[in-house]
């Protein structure tokens, strides 16, 4: 949902610096691998509940999963490029979830469980709407520069990586935080499927 004004508000500084990383030759896909790597080295941290040196390497995932894309749009999108960067998002968005079922199994496992069935319905209906979109060759008017298209709703990157920065700053409140969003996942797999049966139907249907 806020998505496209992040996007904008990051765009300029995200572009300046893949301008940067290019004269370094380094190439997207190796800035993709880094982050992802930076990303799962919050899991132990979290496990062992260093959660604030977490948010560090959190959100060191999240910027490299800015400077990759815009890295790709400089020196030329590719369709690995595009599913490299997605599966380790896929992974890394879990594996966040993990850490806090492993800092306290006891307390977050269930409600960490939830969390995790919830990205199973926005995850999918995500990727299935994109399968059948480029079938049907539609492209998105709001993400034009995606590899793939992308179908909004209520809970984007945005809303995600703010829901750790609260895991992070509030792990006590863990449960009633990731079962609040579980909720607000639900209603995006809901309305995704809704935005699919109106876009995919046709009249013999």
């Amino acid at each position: 949902m806020l998505d496209p004004y992040a996007i904008k508000i990051i765009k300029a500084p995200l572009a300046l610096s893949a301008t940067l990383l290019d004269k370094l030759g380094l190439s997207a896909n190796q800035i993709t691998l880094s982050g992802f790597l930076l990303g799962l080295t919050a899991v132990p941290l979290l496990a062992l509940q260093q959660y604030q040196l977490a948010l560090v390497f959190i959100l060191l995932n999240r910027l490299f999963d800015g400077l990759d894309g815009a890295l790709a749009r400089r020196q030329g999108c590719s369709d690995f490029g595009g599913y490299l960067d997605i599966v380790c998002d896929f992974i890394f968005y879990s594996a966040v979830v993990v850490g806090f079922a492993l800092a306290d199994p006891a307390e977050n496992a269930l409600a960490a469980s939830i969390l995790i069935f919830s990205f199973m319905g926005t995850g999918s209906s995500f990727l299935s709407f994109a399968i059948m979109a480029a079938k049907r060759q539609i492209e998105s008017t709001i993400y034009p520069h995606k590899s793939l298209y992308y179908l909004g709703g209520l809970t984007e990157g945005t809303e995600t990586i703010g829901c750790f920065i609260l895991f992070c700053l509030f792990p006590e409140n863990f449960q009633l935080i990731a079962l609040i969003f579980a909720a607000l996942c639900g209603l995006t797999t809901i309305t995704r499927i809704l935005a699919a049966k109106a876009t995919f139907t046709t009249e013999k249907n």
